[in-house]
């Protein structure tokens, strides 16, 4: 079921982190721990230059590999403070970049990064689609996009309790109520893995790879079925033939009256005598 997305602008995203960036470590950082760490798991056994979407206070920033080329982008400067923090007490040298940036419009070229991961930010951006197309543009041929989100139900007691917090998504920060369909947007993001996350199934991990032209073929196909789905449909042939097979069904139904007309015969016997007489 397509859920409708409540409406957040960035100067709301951005007043409610600022009241979240003291606390966060501590409260929504918590909860999000075993996500978090299961995305990461997963980014340590690959290579090249990451992409964290969302980097926030830098939780994840220490778990990653040293082997790893490390970016990081917020839209919240107390946030991005306090991630800059934590990769100076760390010393964490492979973390090349914290920047201040729209996650719907990211400043790098084309097919920048090996592996582009984004936690617990889909329910948070003004528009999710722009979001994971600028994920699947920056991310490399064969790379791969890893998301860790909130998606709602639509039945049970977490349902209404979604349903009821919607309302209040510019305050919480977050949107309660948020679809998976609003992330199964992109062509070229084919989904390989899909899996819930403790605790209680409240996050899932999607991992897509990149592969160019995965999404052409079934709408190539789409379009070719298009017009044999028409004729089927009744679709109206053009006015010349059209008229053409109207006459021939009358022709047919006048001569297939006459065979059954017994006047008929008896005319065309008389006819035949006559000039038979001749």
């Amino acid at each position: 079921m397509a859920h409708k997305v409540p409406v957040m602008d960035v100067e709301s995203v951005r007043h409610a982190y600022r009241r979240w960036a003291p606390v966060y470590d501590l409260t929504f950082g918590f909860v999000a721990e075993t996500g978090r760490k299961h995305a990461v798991r997963i980014i340590n056994r690959r290579k090249g230059r990451v992409l964290e979407v969302g980097v926030g206070t830098g939780l994840s920033l220490p778990c990653y590999g040293s082997h790893l080329s490390i970016t990081g982008i917020d839209l919240s400067p107390e946030m991005l403070a306090k991630a800059q923090d934590k990769v100076a007490c760390k010393k964490l040298g492979n973390v090349e970049a914290l920047h201040e940036m729209d996650a719907g419009a990211l400043a790098f070229p084309d097919e920048s990064f090996d592996t582009v991961v984004a936690m617990h930010v889909m329910t948070v951006v003004p528009e999710p689609e722009r979001v994971m197309r600028e994920l699947e543009r920056v991310c490399a041929p064969g790379g791969e996009v890893i998301l860790v989100n909130h998606f709602s139900q639509d039945e049970g007691v977490r349902g209404w309790i979604e349903r009821r917090l919607a309302p209040f998504a510019d305050f919480i920060g977050w949107r309660p109520v948020f679809g998976l369909d609003q992330v199964l947007v992109c062509d070229d993001l084919r989904l390989a893995e899909r899996r819930s996350l403790r605790p209680l199934g409240l996050f899932t991990m999607l991992r897509f790879v990149k592969e160019p032209g995965f999404g052409l073929v079934p709408r190539m196909a789409q379009a070719a079925r298009r017009p044999v789905r028409a004729r089927t449909a009744g679709a109206r042939l053009p006015e010349p033939i059209r008229v053409r097979i109207k006459w021939q069904v009358a022709r047919g139904l006048v001569h297939g009256r006459r065979l059954l007309d017994s006047h008929y015969w008896r005319t065309l016997y008389r006819r035949l005598q006559s000039q038979l007489a001749e």
